[in-house]
């Protein structure tokens, strides 16, 4: 990640305050300007907890009290770091229900498995807690719905994660082509590509001392523990995750709709298979998802396992309209006519990367400055979850069309199923008793 002196002398400032008051988190309330600090508890620490610290730390005026987990190793481990970047310790807490019953908390972090994002995140904002949720934010479009209910209802701010929003050169680029830089754009290509392995055929064994795996499975219908889930694993799984689709896709689907102006389609399709490898794998590890709105079209393609890229990236877009294409990623963009002659482009002069964004990003940092702006001053949210939420559904429903084998129509006005009552039932989950989702 690019740090820019402004975020140097930031994390200086908060720093050297934090060193001299103490190196606690009851010494927050000690430090210069404590009264107007935002205070976050980031919840879920391995892989995308640390974008998430950053974010925290270099945006203004704001601390991390709290850090949840039910691993004890990362617990530790994100700990540490927080006291090393920052200079204070946070409290360390294995269930994050206990950070939300403190008044010191302004906001929450959300970087857990799919299976819990939209209950924490509905807990957070009863509790009265802002909230930042990494995407897709729900495990299935019905979870989604109550979250955009419960954002409503409570009245507090969620951001969903899909950071590029907040990229200056993908807004810069967007804001041309709603402009006609490519005349009428009707066509939206996305993709994904990563060279996953296998994961094997998993065997029971018990649980290890340092993961509570009851809250870790949470709103979940209860499994066995098996050597091949967690951390990472459970992405692969229907109980607890959405597939790569859901993990990847959200990012370029929004900017897809974002460069379209589209809400949602009006037929879904998607086809697809785990064709790499045969494990314990649950859905597909390549697939194509077709998304038609009647005037104008997107598609998603992922290849998890075979690394071919596409225009030398392996993940992007590229905008299609009536006089031209522009192609975007995370990297910059490049302009192309219709006989595709590349006449314009811009480059960050930075390296990014297909792999998931577990690693800083100066894109999570200045979508975590939208979000504490928003907060402050009521400033719209580039990401706010009523508008991302379009995507994460349309991307559910192309896995319950995968699924099912067949196309489905949808309603546009509010991304429903049409027609088809197998499908629409699988828009919900079965939870374990007790843990059913409520607004």
């Amino acid at each position: 990640m690019e740090q820019t002196r402004r975020d140097f002398i930031k994390l200086a400032g908060l720093g050297a305050a934090a060193l001299t008051l103490g190196s606690t988190a009851k010494s927050y309330s000690r430090i210069p300007g404590a009264n107007d600090r935002l205070n976050f508890a980031i919840i879920g620490l391995h892989g995308r907890g640390y974008a998430h610290l950053d974010g925290v730390r270099f945006a203004e005026n704001c601390a991390i009290t709290h850090v949840c987990d039910v691993d004890r190793r990362e617990l530790d481990k994100f700990s540490a770091e927080v006291e090393k970047l920052c200079g204070y310790t946070p409290v360390k807490m294995g269930d994050f229900r206990k950070a939300l019953e403190s008044k010191e908390v302004d906001a929450i972090t959300i970087a857990t498995p799919e299976h819990w994002q939209a209950h924490a995140a509905v807990m957070g904002l009863q509790a009265g807690k802002h909230v930042y949720v990494e995407k897709p934010s729900s495990h299935n479009p019905h979870e989604g719905e109550l979250l955009v209910q419960a954002q409503k209802k409570y009245g507090k701010l969620v951001q969903l994660g899909t950071q590029q929003r907040s990229s200056q050169h993908s807004q810069e680029i967007i804001a041309k082509i709603h402009a006609g830089l490519i005349g009428r754009p009707y066509f939206a290509k996305a993709w994904y590509i990563n060279t996953r392995t296998s994961i094997g055929a998993g065997v029971e064994v018990p649980v290890p001392d340092y993961l509570d795996w009851e809250l870790w499975q949470g709103p979940a219908p209860r499994r066995p523990y098996k050597d091949n889930i967690h951390p990472y694993n459970w992405h692969w799984f229907w109980n607890w995750g959405t597939g790569e689709t859901l993990n990847n896709g959200t990012h370029e689907i929004d900017l897809s709709r974002w460069a379209l102006q589209a809400g949602y389609p009006q037929r879904i399709s998607a086809d697809g298979g785990r064709y790499h490898y045969q494990d314990d794998w649950e859905f597909y590890d390549t697939l194509v998802a077709n998304f038609d709105y009647g005037d104008k079209m997107i598609t998603w393609e992922c290849l998890s396992c075979q690394g071919k890229q596409h225009f030398g990236r392996g993940r992007g877009v590229t905008i299609h309209g009536t006089g031209g294409t522009v192609l975007l990623d995370r990297d910059g963009w490049e302009l192309y006519d219709l006989k595709d002659k590349k006449i314009d482009e811009f480059v960050v002069q930075r390296v990014s990367t297909t792999q998931d964004l577990q690693s800083r990003d100066a894109m999570t940092n200045d979508h975590f400055a939208n979000l504490v702006t928003g907060i402050r001053s009521g400033a719209p949210l580039h990401a706010p979850i009523s508008n991302g939420n379009i995507g994460v559904a349309m991307l559910q429903t192309a896995n319950i069309a995968w699924k099912l084998k067949r196309s489905l129509s949808i309603n546009p006005d509010n991304g429903d199923i049409i027609g088809d009552k197998k499908a629409r039932a699988m828009r919900q989950r079965r939870y374990e008793k007790g843990w059913e989702l409520k607004v």
